[in-house]
Protein backbone atom coordinates (compact mmCIF):
# COMPACT_ATOMS: atom_id res chain seq x y z
CA UNK A 1 0.00 0.00 0.00
CA UNK A 2 1.62 3.41 -0.93
CA UNK A 3 0.36 6.95 0.77
CA UNK A 4 0.59 10.30 -0.97
CA UNK A 5 -0.58 13.30 1.60
CA UNK A 6 -2.31 16.59 0.06
CA UNK A 7 -0.01 18.60 2.25
CA UNK A 8 -3.15 21.40 3.66
CA UNK A 9 -2.02 22.17 6.93
CA UNK A 10 -4.30 20.88 9.71
CA UNK A 11 -6.84 20.13 6.93
CA UNK A 12 -4.02 17.51 5.60
CA UNK A 13 -4.87 13.99 4.61
CA UNK A 14 -3.41 10.91 2.74
CA UNK A 15 -4.48 9.53 -0.80
CA UNK A 16 -3.88 5.75 -0.01
CA UNK A 17 -3.62 3.53 -2.76
CA UNK A 18 -4.66 -0.22 -1.43
CA UNK A 19 -5.70 -2.62 -4.65
CA UNK A 20 -8.04 -5.00 -2.84
CA UNK A 21 -9.92 -2.39 -0.46
CA UNK A 22 -12.91 -3.56 -1.72
CA UNK A 23 -12.37 -5.35 -5.17
CA UNK A 24 -10.89 -8.08 -3.44
CA UNK A 25 -10.99 -10.04 -0.48
CA UNK A 26 -7.95 -9.18 1.00
CA UNK A 27 -9.40 -5.49 1.84
CA UNK A 28 -5.66 -3.66 2.07
CA UNK A 29 -5.94 -0.19 3.82
CA UNK A 30 -8.86 -1.13 5.80
CA UNK A 31 -7.22 -0.78 9.05
CA UNK A 32 -6.91 2.94 7.76
CA UNK A 33 -10.61 3.02 6.82
CA UNK A 34 -11.74 2.39 10.03
CA UNK A 35 -9.25 4.41 12.12
CA UNK A 36 -10.22 7.45 10.14
CA UNK A 37 -13.97 6.72 10.18
CA UNK A 38 -16.45 7.98 12.92
CA UNK A 39 -18.18 5.33 15.70
CA UNK A 40 -21.24 5.69 12.73
CA UNK A 41 -21.11 5.67 9.24
CA UNK A 42 -23.41 6.70 6.25
CA UNK A 43 -22.44 5.26 2.60
CA UNK A 44 -23.27 7.32 -0.38
CA UNK A 45 -23.27 5.02 -3.47
CA UNK A 46 -25.56 4.58 -6.75
CA UNK A 47 -27.30 1.68 -7.85
CA UNK A 48 -24.61 -0.06 -9.99
CA UNK A 49 -21.72 0.24 -7.69
CA UNK A 50 -23.44 -0.23 -5.16
CA UNK A 51 -24.52 -3.46 -6.53
CA UNK A 52 -20.74 -4.69 -6.95
CA UNK A 53 -19.02 -2.99 -3.79
CA UNK A 54 -21.41 -2.05 -0.99
CA UNK A 55 -21.76 -5.50 0.81
CA UNK A 56 -18.26 -5.74 1.53
CA UNK A 57 -17.88 -2.29 2.05
CA UNK A 58 -20.60 -2.56 5.14
CA UNK A 59 -19.13 -5.82 6.13
CA UNK A 60 -15.28 -3.77 6.69
CA UNK A 61 -17.76 -1.67 9.14
CA UNK A 62 -19.02 -4.32 11.28
CA UNK A 63 -19.45 -2.66 14.97
CA UNK A 64 -19.99 0.62 13.55
CA UNK A 65 -23.66 1.82 13.19
CA UNK A 66 -23.66 1.97 9.36
CA UNK A 67 -26.81 3.82 6.60
CA UNK A 68 -27.20 4.33 3.08
CA UNK A 69 -28.40 5.66 0.52
CA UNK A 70 -28.49 5.36 -3.27
CA UNK A 71 -28.42 7.68 -6.21
CA UNK A 72 -29.78 6.31 -9.57
CA UNK A 73 -26.78 6.55 -11.54
CA UNK A 74 -25.89 9.14 -13.58
CA UNK A 75 -25.20 13.30 -13.78
CA UNK A 76 -28.79 13.87 -14.43
CA UNK A 77 -29.11 13.27 -10.34
CA UNK A 78 -26.55 15.28 -9.67
CA UNK A 79 -29.01 17.54 -7.99
CA UNK A 80 -29.98 19.26 -4.78
CA UNK A 81 -32.90 17.41 -4.54
CA UNK A 82 -30.11 14.03 -3.98
CA UNK A 83 -28.98 16.29 -1.38
CA UNK A 84 -32.13 16.78 0.28
CA UNK A 85 -32.61 13.15 0.50
CA UNK A 86 -29.44 12.18 2.11
CA UNK A 87 -29.80 15.31 4.68
CA UNK A 88 -33.68 14.07 5.67
CA UNK A 89 -31.42 10.60 6.02
CA UNK A 90 -29.26 11.39 8.10
CA UNK A 91 -31.74 13.69 10.20
CA UNK A 92 -34.47 11.04 10.80
CA UNK A 93 -31.99 7.65 11.10
CA UNK A 94 -30.40 10.12 14.18
CA UNK A 95 -26.85 10.36 12.84
CA UNK A 96 -25.02 13.39 14.50
CA UNK A 97 -21.99 15.22 14.41
CA UNK A 98 -19.41 12.20 15.20
CA UNK A 99 -20.74 10.54 12.03
CA UNK A 100 -18.54 10.14 9.06
CA UNK A 101 -20.20 10.28 5.39
CA UNK A 102 -18.28 7.79 2.87
CA UNK A 103 -18.79 8.12 -0.83
CA UNK A 104 -18.65 5.55 -2.66
CA UNK A 105 -18.84 5.68 -6.27
CA UNK A 106 -17.82 7.66 -9.15
CA UNK A 107 -17.57 11.70 -9.33
CA UNK A 108 -21.29 12.61 -9.36
CA UNK A 109 -21.49 10.08 -6.12
CA UNK A 110 -18.44 11.96 -4.54
CA UNK A 111 -19.53 15.25 -4.88
CA UNK A 112 -23.53 14.79 -4.12
CA UNK A 113 -22.00 12.81 -0.92
CA UNK A 114 -18.99 15.33 -0.36
CA UNK A 115 -21.51 18.27 -0.57
CA UNK A 116 -24.05 16.57 2.31
CA UNK A 117 -20.84 15.93 3.96
CA UNK A 118 -20.53 19.88 3.88
CA UNK A 119 -23.56 20.99 4.64
CA UNK A 120 -24.88 18.25 7.09
CA UNK A 121 -24.80 20.28 10.57
CA UNK A 122 -21.99 22.55 9.29
CA UNK A 123 -19.61 20.58 8.25
CA UNK A 124 -19.19 16.07 9.26
CA UNK A 125 -15.98 14.03 7.74
CA UNK A 126 -16.21 12.87 4.55
CA UNK A 127 -13.86 10.10 3.02
CA UNK A 128 -13.98 9.40 -0.91
CA UNK A 129 -13.50 5.78 -1.81
CA UNK A 130 -13.60 6.55 -5.94
CA UNK A 131 -14.60 3.79 -8.26
CA UNK A 132 -14.35 5.56 -11.51
CA UNK A 133 -11.03 6.44 -13.22
CA UNK A 134 -11.67 10.17 -13.72
CA UNK A 135 -13.01 10.56 -9.82
CA UNK A 136 -9.79 8.78 -8.91
CA UNK A 137 -7.15 11.14 -10.47
CA UNK A 138 -9.42 14.01 -10.51
CA UNK A 139 -12.68 14.79 -8.74
CA UNK A 140 -11.90 12.79 -5.14
CA UNK A 141 -9.01 14.73 -4.63
CA UNK A 142 -8.91 18.42 -3.40
CA UNK A 143 -12.22 19.24 -1.73
CA UNK A 144 -14.49 20.39 -4.30
CA UNK A 145 -17.93 19.58 -4.13
CA UNK A 146 -20.99 20.46 -5.77
CA UNK A 147 -24.56 19.85 -7.54
CA UNK A 148 -25.68 21.11 -10.76
CA UNK A 149 -28.08 23.60 -11.86
CA UNK A 150 -30.23 24.14 -14.40
CA UNK A 151 -28.36 26.80 -15.98
CA UNK A 152 -24.99 25.52 -15.15
CA UNK A 153 -22.31 23.06 -13.83
CA UNK A 154 -21.49 22.45 -10.14
CA UNK A 155 -23.07 26.01 -9.70
CA UNK A 156 -24.47 25.07 -6.27
CA UNK A 157 -21.16 23.16 -3.96
CA UNK A 158 -18.43 23.88 -1.28
CA UNK A 159 -14.94 23.43 -0.28
CA UNK A 160 -15.24 20.19 1.74
CA UNK A 161 -11.87 18.58 2.12
CA UNK A 162 -11.97 14.59 2.85
CA UNK A 163 -10.28 13.05 5.93
CA UNK A 164 -9.27 10.37 3.66
CA UNK A 165 -8.63 9.30 -0.05
CA UNK A 166 -8.94 5.36 -0.65
CA UNK A 167 -8.17 4.27 -4.34
CA UNK A 168 -8.97 0.56 -4.96
CA UNK A 169 -7.51 -0.07 -8.42
CA UNK A 170 -8.76 -3.00 -8.61
CA UNK A 171 -12.56 -1.47 -9.08
CA UNK A 172 -11.93 -0.17 -12.82
CA UNK A 173 -12.12 -3.53 -14.25
CA UNK A 174 -15.63 -3.39 -13.93
CA UNK A 175 -15.56 -0.06 -15.80
CA UNK A 176 -17.26 0.15 -19.39
CA UNK A 177 -15.02 1.40 -22.55
CA UNK A 178 -16.73 4.84 -22.40
CA UNK A 179 -16.53 5.35 -18.79
CA UNK A 180 -12.57 4.50 -18.23
CA UNK A 181 -11.97 6.40 -21.43
CA UNK A 182 -13.56 9.42 -19.94
CA UNK A 183 -11.14 9.36 -17.09
CA UNK A 184 -8.17 9.46 -19.43
CA UNK A 185 -9.51 12.80 -20.40
CA UNK A 186 -8.52 14.11 -16.98
CA UNK A 187 -5.10 12.06 -17.62
CA UNK A 188 -4.46 14.16 -20.56
CA UNK A 189 -5.11 17.59 -19.11
CA UNK A 190 -3.29 16.58 -16.41
CA UNK A 191 -0.03 15.95 -17.89
CA UNK A 192 -1.02 18.78 -20.98
CA UNK A 193 -1.20 21.84 -18.05
CA UNK A 194 1.76 20.57 -15.98
CA UNK A 195 4.36 17.85 -17.22
CA UNK A 196 5.59 17.38 -20.19
CA UNK A 197 7.41 14.12 -19.43
CA UNK A 198 3.99 12.49 -18.54
CA UNK A 199 2.71 13.41 -21.38
CA UNK A 200 5.27 11.34 -23.69
CA UNK A 201 4.77 8.74 -20.86
CA UNK A 202 1.21 8.73 -21.86
CA UNK A 203 1.96 8.49 -25.71
CA UNK A 204 4.44 5.57 -25.02
CA UNK A 205 2.20 3.69 -23.38
CA UNK A 206 -1.10 4.25 -24.39
CA UNK A 207 -1.82 0.44 -25.38
CA UNK A 208 -0.92 -0.82 -22.00
CA UNK A 209 -2.99 1.68 -20.49
CA UNK A 210 -5.99 0.88 -22.99
CA UNK A 211 -5.32 -2.78 -22.15
CA UNK A 212 -5.64 -1.76 -18.74
CA UNK A 213 -2.13 -3.25 -17.44
CA UNK A 214 -2.18 -2.86 -13.52
CA UNK A 215 1.22 -1.46 -13.30
CA UNK A 216 0.19 0.72 -15.88
CA UNK A 217 -2.88 1.93 -14.19
CA UNK A 218 -0.93 1.98 -10.79
CA UNK A 219 2.01 4.51 -12.04
CA UNK A 220 -0.39 6.53 -14.04
CA UNK A 221 -2.63 7.11 -11.16
CA UNK A 222 -0.54 7.60 -8.55
CA UNK A 223 1.57 10.49 -11.49
CA UNK A 224 -1.78 12.28 -12.03
CA UNK A 225 -2.68 12.29 -7.96
CA UNK A 226 0.76 13.67 -7.20
CA UNK A 227 0.32 16.75 -9.94
CA UNK A 228 -3.08 17.51 -8.80
CA UNK A 229 -1.85 17.20 -5.05
CA UNK A 230 0.84 19.52 -5.05
CA UNK A 231 -1.50 22.17 -7.11
CA UNK A 232 -4.09 21.70 -4.59
CA UNK A 233 -1.36 22.35 -1.53
CA UNK A 234 0.09 25.52 -3.53
CA UNK A 235 -3.90 26.68 -3.72
CA UNK A 236 -6.39 25.29 -1.88
CA UNK A 237 -9.77 27.74 -2.53
CA UNK A 238 -8.59 27.81 -6.49
CA UNK A 239 -7.75 31.79 -6.19
CA UNK A 240 -4.63 31.72 -8.20
CA UNK A 241 -2.65 28.55 -9.43
CA UNK A 242 -5.18 25.82 -9.07
CA UNK A 243 -7.71 27.15 -11.83
CA UNK A 244 -5.18 26.04 -14.32
CA UNK A 245 -6.74 22.40 -13.30
CA UNK A 246 -9.71 23.95 -15.19
CA UNK A 247 -7.92 24.07 -18.67
CA UNK A 248 -10.69 22.69 -21.30
CA UNK A 249 -13.74 22.88 -18.67
CA UNK A 250 -15.05 26.14 -19.49
CA UNK A 251 -15.76 24.42 -23.07
CA UNK A 252 -16.30 21.42 -21.32
CA UNK A 253 -18.97 22.49 -18.78
CA UNK A 254 -20.58 24.45 -21.40
CA UNK A 255 -21.14 21.52 -24.04
CA UNK A 256 -22.27 19.43 -20.83
CA UNK A 257 -24.75 22.11 -20.18
CA UNK A 258 -26.54 22.43 -23.56
CA UNK A 259 -26.44 18.67 -24.35
CA UNK A 260 -28.14 17.66 -21.33
CA UNK A 261 -26.51 16.48 -18.34
CA UNK A 262 -25.37 13.04 -18.85
CA UNK A 263 -25.85 13.03 -23.07
CA UNK A 264 -22.00 13.64 -23.00
CA UNK A 265 -19.88 12.19 -20.22
CA UNK A 266 -17.69 14.97 -17.88
CA UNK A 267 -14.50 13.39 -19.47
CA UNK A 268 -15.92 13.26 -23.14
CA UNK A 269 -17.08 16.84 -22.69
CA UNK A 270 -13.25 17.72 -21.22
CA UNK A 271 -11.47 15.83 -24.17
CA UNK A 272 -13.31 18.02 -26.39
CA UNK A 273 -12.81 20.72 -24.53
CA UNK A 274 -8.91 20.48 -24.04
CA UNK A 275 -8.85 20.33 -28.09
CA UNK A 276 -10.95 23.56 -27.97
CA UNK A 277 -8.63 25.04 -25.94
CA UNK A 278 -5.52 24.34 -27.65
CA UNK A 279 -7.05 25.80 -30.96
CA UNK A 280 -7.84 29.14 -29.01
CA UNK A 281 -4.38 28.79 -27.91
CA UNK A 282 -2.46 28.36 -31.48
CA UNK A 283 -5.19 31.19 -32.67
CA UNK A 284 -3.95 33.37 -30.06
CA UNK A 285 -0.19 32.25 -30.88
CA UNK A 286 0.86 30.42 -27.46
CA UNK A 287 1.30 27.12 -28.89
CA UNK A 288 2.50 25.79 -32.43
CA UNK A 289 0.14 23.02 -34.70
CA UNK A 290 2.20 20.43 -33.97
CA UNK A 291 1.31 20.49 -29.51
CA UNK A 292 -2.56 20.59 -31.02
CA UNK A 293 -1.89 17.86 -33.42
CA UNK A 294 -0.11 15.45 -30.81
CA UNK A 295 -2.87 16.17 -28.30
CA UNK A 296 -5.67 15.73 -30.70
CA UNK A 297 -3.91 12.11 -31.61
CA UNK A 298 -3.40 10.91 -27.92
CA UNK A 299 -7.40 11.84 -27.16
CA UNK A 300 -7.75 10.14 -30.03
CA UNK A 301 -5.45 6.91 -29.49
CA UNK A 302 -7.60 6.50 -26.50
CA UNK A 303 -10.92 6.08 -27.87
CA UNK A 304 -12.59 10.19 -26.87
CA UNK A 305 -14.55 12.23 -28.75
CA UNK A 306 -13.01 14.86 -31.48
CA UNK A 307 -16.49 16.55 -32.63
CA UNK A 308 -18.85 18.54 -30.16
CA UNK A 309 -22.60 16.85 -30.28
CA UNK A 310 -24.69 18.18 -33.18
CA UNK A 311 -27.15 21.00 -33.32
CA UNK A 312 -25.45 23.75 -30.90
CA UNK A 313 -25.18 26.78 -31.76
CA UNK A 314 -21.85 29.52 -31.19
CA UNK A 315 -24.53 32.00 -29.55
CA UNK A 316 -25.91 29.16 -26.62
CA UNK A 317 -22.38 28.06 -26.71
CA UNK A 318 -20.87 31.89 -25.61
CA UNK A 319 -23.75 32.37 -23.32
CA UNK A 320 -23.24 28.89 -21.37
CA UNK A 321 -19.27 29.71 -21.02
CA UNK A 322 -20.56 33.43 -19.77
CA UNK A 323 -22.12 31.60 -17.07
CA UNK A 324 -19.14 29.49 -16.17
CA UNK A 325 -18.24 29.60 -12.23
CA UNK A 326 -14.93 30.55 -13.23
CA UNK A 327 -16.08 33.94 -15.00
CA UNK A 328 -15.46 37.18 -12.93
CA UNK A 329 -16.96 40.60 -12.88
CA UNK A 330 -14.82 41.78 -15.66
CA UNK A 331 -15.58 38.95 -18.23
CA UNK A 332 -14.43 35.59 -18.98
CA UNK A 333 -11.75 33.71 -17.72
CA UNK A 334 -9.84 30.96 -19.77
CA UNK A 335 -6.53 28.70 -19.61
CA UNK A 336 -4.36 28.47 -22.63
CA UNK A 337 -1.34 26.21 -23.33
CA UNK A 338 1.88 28.01 -23.33
CA UNK A 339 3.86 24.83 -24.28
CA UNK A 340 3.31 21.11 -23.94
CA UNK A 341 3.11 20.93 -19.81
CA UNK A 342 2.77 24.29 -19.54
CA UNK A 343 -0.49 26.15 -18.99
CA UNK A 344 -1.41 30.07 -18.17
CA UNK A 345 -5.06 31.92 -16.53
CA UNK A 346 -5.86 34.48 -18.48
CA UNK A 347 -8.46 37.52 -17.79
CA UNK A 348 -8.31 39.10 -20.94
CA UNK A 349 -9.60 36.88 -23.58
CA UNK A 350 -9.64 38.18 -27.47
CA UNK A 351 -13.49 37.73 -28.73
CA UNK A 352 -12.17 38.00 -31.84
CA UNK A 353 -9.98 34.80 -31.72
CA UNK A 354 -12.69 32.61 -29.26
CA UNK A 355 -15.11 33.83 -32.45
CA UNK A 356 -12.72 32.52 -34.88
CA UNK A 357 -12.22 29.29 -32.58
CA UNK A 358 -15.66 28.63 -32.35
CA UNK A 359 -16.74 29.30 -35.35
CA UNK A 360 -14.15 26.19 -36.64
CA UNK A 361 -16.31 24.30 -34.18
CA UNK A 362 -19.38 25.05 -34.66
Amino acid sequence: MKTLTVELGERAYPIIFCHGLISKESALGAEVLLETAGRSVFIVSNDQVAALYLPRLMALFAGKRVGYHCLPDGEAFKTLSQVETIMGKLISEGFTRDSTVIALGGGVVGDVAGFAAAIFQRGVPVIQIPTTLLSQVDSSVGGKTAVNHPLGKNMVGAFHQPALVAIDVGTLTTLSDREFAAGVAEIVKHAALGDADYFDWLEDHCEQIVARDIDCLNEMIERSCRIKATIVAEDEKEQGRRGLLNLGHTFGHAIETLSGYGVVLHGEAVAIGLLMAAEYSHRAGFISERISARLRSLLAAFGLPLLLPAALTRGDFKTAMARDKKATQSGLRLIVLKALGQAEIIDQVDDDVLDQTLTSWL
